[in-house]
């Protein structure tokens, strides 16, 4: 809402969780909401392949349209709000990890909202960081509704909330983290008003950078890509030279399920490629 400085379709905003719903900020040339399922149908929209989530996932999944200037040149994912403590056993019905997945593999940048009170890290948001794995260098932070603490508070909660990420998300460097207030109100404890505007500042210069390195980062996931099929190509080669042409194929089957870390070490000397290509063991078998 701070971002496209006007209401969309299908936006509540409050303090309590209120989006109960993935929805898809795009522009339109008419303000509208297109639901799930005539979503992931539409050859013009790229989540088509959201179809395997199915009904459950669809009948939580919208996309508003409208014309904004902000809308041409990003479009954003509005995801539900992290559900902690007795509501997080209630399943949602989808694989909600899942979903955020197939998101952060095709968006250029993941921004996690954390607000000043409320700063302990549940079981389904620890579950949702941990399923952003390898997107780490995408991620940023947003301290919001920091203007409601004093700052020898804000230091702390912000020193507090450094200590909570450093053991959830597992990088050498530190994640970036934007403090400020992201709404249209006048501040209630103005005495870091201008920390706040150089953080916003620099919030907004880092989405503006997405557009023109999109189509680079486009080409990075091509490749990484590519690569990865290359490795999963081999490791199908691999067991396929192993299986016998006619009898004992389930016997064999077991056994290179239970060795394939022995087949990995070998396509990974015969071939010189990175353990880092390979996908996950566990996985696999």
């Amino acid at each position: 809402r701070y971002l496209l400085e006007q209401d969309f379709p299908g936006m509540r905003i409050g303090p309590e969780p209120t989006t109960d719903s993935f929805i898809a900020v795009m522009q339109g040339d008419v303000e509208g909401i297109v639901p799930g399922n005539a979503l992931v149908v539409d050859p013009k929209k790229p989540f088509r392949k959201l179809n395997a989530f199915g009904n459950a996932f669809l009948n939580r999944f919208v996309c508003a349209q409208l014309p904004n200037p902000v809308l041409e040149s990003i479009s954003v994912i509005d995801t539900p709000g992290i559900l902690s403590g007795e509501k997080q056993r209630i399943s949602r019905g989808y694989d909600f990890a899942a979903v955020l997945e197939w998101f952060a593999e095709r968006v250029d940048r993941i921004i996690l909202l954390f607000d000043a009170h409320k700063l302990d890290i549940s079981d389904e948001f620890s579950e949702v960081i941990k399923a952003l794995k390898n997107h780490e260098d995408k991620m940023r932070v947003v301290l919001n509704k920091a203007d409601q603490i004093e700052t020898q508070q804000l230091m702390r909660v912000y020193g507090a909330l450094m200590w909570s990420l450093g053991k959830i998300v597992n990088t050498p460097e530190v994640i970036r983290v934007y403090i400020g207030s992201f709404w249209s109100h006048p501040l209630l404890i103005p005495d870091n008003r201008k920390l706040f505007e150089a953080e916003e500042q620099d919030l907004f210069r880092d989405i503006q950078s997405l557009p023109r390195n999109a189509a680079l980062r486009k080409l990075n996931d091509l490749i990484k890509r590519a690569r990865l099929a290359k490795v999963h190509a081999y490791i199908i080669s691999s067991l396929k030279k192993e299986m016998p042409s006619m009898f004992g194929k389930d016997n064999k089957k077991k056994e290179l399920v239970n060795n394939l870390g022995d087949i990995y070490a070998r396509i990974e000397r015969e071939h010189q490629i990175s353990p880092g290509d390979f996908p996950n063991l566990r996985k696999m078998q």
